[in-house]
């Protein structure tokens, strides 16, 4: 005999409204996939480390890459797939270049994030 799940539902009524409602305001496929292809630039410990110091603080490559303790070639290469995605941005102080994350709702993202992780240890 299989075990059942309790977490199926066993409901034949449709809720009609409610399923009309979420259908009439369901984005298209394609930002379901702009957020997928978000969550998986994030879904990188080293992009994850990389936010977590922008997120304190604007930095050189060669800071990043100092505190972090990796080269700047591995960082440069991190940064770039964070900027090409909208999550960072750079700006130029002379021969400087420094990064920041790109505006309030990147920050926003990963302080709920870390928050949600650091409340469930």
């Amino acid at each position: 005999m299989m075990a059942k799940n309790e977490f199926s539902c066993d409901c034949s009524v449709i809720h009609k409204e409610i399923v009309e409602k979420t259908l009439k305001n369901m984005p298209e496929a394609d930002t379901f996939n702009k957020l997928a292809e978000f969550f998986k630039i994030l879904g990188d410990t080293t992009r994850v480390k990389i936010l977590y110091v922008l997120d304190k603080n604007e930095m050189c490559v060669c800071d990043i890459a100092n505190v972090l303790g990796m080269t700047k070639s591995s960082i440069s290469h991190q940064l770039g797939t964070l900027r090409r995605s909208g999550i960072v941005k750079c700006r130029k102080e002379g021969k400087e270049v420094f990064y920041m994350l790109d505006d309030e709702h990147i920050k926003e993202v990963f302080e709920v994030g870390f928050e949600h992780i650091e409340h469930k240890k």
